[in-house]
């Protein structure tokens, strides 16, 4: 009997990928939900560094948020995709008196990001820089970095964007992007995602180490904008920003009284200005997915986004409130004091006492005030 190689092992890097994304699905990851009260700086413009080779995924950059710095900046990078999964970025959105983190995750269908033109591919909805064709990734030339020397699987594919490019980096709110999810995004949204891979968040925590990302530092024009590959900062790898995206403001507050509640998953839902998200309270969670803050040492494992509805993501943009589902139960009644129990102040010897009830104990045994 024979086989054949190439469709025993795209059958096993099929059943490998769908594991990972079981694994994914049912890790309990550490939560912390982020909200802020000053927006994002305009997203700089960089060029995209050439892909080091077959099987690396483009993430684009955005502004991350820690509170001894305020935003800083983490550079896009390629990244090794997980087999037949696609990067949805993670974006700001507006919500409730805050902005709030929704973060990106890996899946078999681009989500909703805000509708924030990433550029090189991401120009707000869905994703042009490439498409899985069975185990390999092949790269749309028209607007990715690739070189054939490197890489062989590639096509060439005109997208036509528009001309009236914005450089916003948050949905909602004012001045923010006015965009809601299509129809193709709600249903991603309800798919199986996978967290960021280790990679990530170690190039986020590496990022946020860094003082020239610090948009307090570098104004909204960081010195390295993009890397070849995650975490690697040096000069045979960076690429400066050419320009910021707009005008920069320094924010009138330090980043700690920017910095709105932190509402941990236990608790999520609290209102619209706490990013939660969970299937279990749809109605008060907004659409927001978690944001995990990076760690000193690099070893925090990014959190799984949750999914959202239409509804959620209109009442975002809309900056509406929503309660609790748990808000309104009534408080707990307290234990009734016994009817003997004669009254403590205002008593008057003159008044007779109340009528006794069958088989009342005689009275010296309880009610009298001392």
């Amino acid at each position: 009997m024979t086989f054949n190689r190439s469709i025993i092992g795209s059958s096993i890097r099929r059943s490998l990928c769908a594991l990972l994304m079981l694994a994914f699905s049912a890790a309990s990851f550490g939560q912390v939900f982020v909200s802020v009260r000053v927006g994002p700086p305009a997203l700089p413009i960089y060029a995209q560094p050439i892909c080091p080779g077959p099987g690396f995924f483009w993430t684009p950059g955005y502004w991350g948020w820690n509170d001894d710095a305020g935003y800083y900046w983490v550079p896009g990078t390629w990244v090794v995709a997980p087999v037949g999964m696609l990067w949805t970025p993670g974006y700001w959105g507006w919500g409730g008196g805050f902005y709030a983190w929704h973060a990106g995750y890996w899946g078999p269908h681009i989500g909703f990001y805000g509708g924030i033109n990433y550029g090189f591919g991401y120009g707000g909805v869905g994703f042009a820089g490439g498409e899985w064709r069975g185990g390999a990734f092949y790269y749309n030339r028209a607007v990715t970095n690739v070189s054939v020397t490197n890489v062989t699987n590639v096509y060439t594919h005109t997208v036509v964007e528009n001309t009236t490019v914005t450089r916003t980096s948050f949905n909602g709110g004012e001045g923010g992007i006015k965009a809601s999810p299509t129809p193709q995004e709600q249903v991603a949204e309800h798919e199986t995602h996978a967290a960021p891979l280790a990679a990530q968040t170690q190039h986020e925590t590496a990022a946020s180490q860094n003082r020239q990302n610090f948009a307090s530092e570098n104004h909204g024009r960081p010195a390295i904008a993009a890397t070849a590959k995650p975490g690697d900062f040096s000069s045979r790898s960076a690429v400066p920003a050419k320009a910021a995206g707009g005008e920069y403001h320094a924010p009138a507050m330090s980043p700690r009284e920017a910095r709105g509640p932190s509402t941990p998953a236990g608790n999520r839902g609290a209102s619209s200005g706490s990013p939660a998200g969970s299937r279990g309270a749809a109605n008060s969670s907004n659409g927001f997915r978690p944001f995990t803050p990076p760690t000193k040492n690099g070893s925090n494992t990014a959190v799984r986004p949750e999914t959202s509805t239409s509804n959620n993501r209109e009442n975002m943009t809309r900056g509406s409130t929503s309660r609790p589902q748990n808000e309104s139960r009534s408080e707990p009644h307290t234990a009734p004091q016994p009817k003997q129990t004669a009254p403590k102040q205002n008593a008057s010897p003159k008044k007779s006492p109340p009528a006794k009830r069958p088989n009342e104990p005689k009275e010296g045994h309880h009610g009298k005030s001392r």
